[in-house]
């Protein structure tokens, strides 16, 4: 049987990397996307036309009513969903805490918390009913356990929040067969620094990192792939680092 994965925020940077790794290991794969009709578009295209399965819909994963829509539309194309990765998340603009907007702050955590407790209720909900033992990683970031000082402390904390949220998540869904993980990544080479402000600030950050080098969205996305996979069938209630040793 093969798997139906969900992918929140799959329409660029890791969250593609993620589409493009589970549709390869030959995953059927639902991803969702904010606004860029254009490069989810692209997305679906190039990989449907590989012979591959992949469907995007548009929403906002912090709107209380797109989880079920969500499910409910990989279900209608794919079948019932096996896998969930809460990738879908934003920093707001780069910057010192002290100038961070209250819209901005609110954002954050709609997006990054609640939105992913929205989806892994929703996911957690269909798999008990079904008494299907799902799988679900929580895209976290090592900003939440380093803080992230003059650049985005306000993300930082919605991440801490995300980690804490899989932990407790993991240990409450464990007996039922459901295993519940995070990957931190470090800083990666994708387009989220130009949304914050800084398009060149892995080059900025590139010095800290004891690896020598910035990561690729490939590499957080196997990671991603080896939780979700069988091999990692004793795994659950982790936060998988994976920062070039940060």
């Amino acid at each position: 049987m093969r798997d139906v994965l969900l992918v929140t925020g799959g329409g660029r940077g890791i969250g593609a990397a993620i589409v493009r790794a589970a549709t390869s290991r030959g995953h059927a794969v639902c991803f969702s996307y904010l606004r860029d009709d254009e490069a989810a578009g692209r997305l679906a295209a190039d990989l449907n036309g590989s012979g591959r399965k992949v469907h995007g819909i548009r929403g906002d994963i912090a709107d209380p009513a797109f989880a079920c829509t969500f499910f409910d539309e990989a279900e209608r194309v794919f079948g019932p969903v096996t896998a969930l990765v809460n990738n879908a998340g934003i920093t707001g603009r780069i910057g010192a805490f002290r100038d961070a907007e209250p819209a901005t702050m609110r954002r954050t955590l709609d997006v990054n918390v609640l939105g992913t407790m929205l989806m892994a209720q929703e996911a957690i909900r269909r798999w008990g009913d079904a008494g299907v033992p799902g799988r679900m990683v929580n895209i976290s970031s090592i900003a939440a356990t380093l803080g992230a000082p003059h650049e985005y402390v306000h993300y930082a904390a919605s991440k801490a929040a995300v980690e804490a949220f899989t932990v407790g998540l993991a240990k409450e869904v464990a007996p039922s067969g459901t295993r519940v993980n995070a990957v931190a990544p470090g800083t990666v080479h994708t387009d989220i620094h130009a949304a914050a402000g800084e398009p060149d600030r892995p080059a900025r950050v590139v010095s800290r990192v004891p690896m020598g080098r910035i990561g690729e969205a490939d590499e957080i996305a196997d990671a991603v792939l080896w939780l979700l996979s069988p091999e990692a069938s004793y795994v659950t209630g982790i936060v998988l680092r994976v920062s070039g040793g940060l």
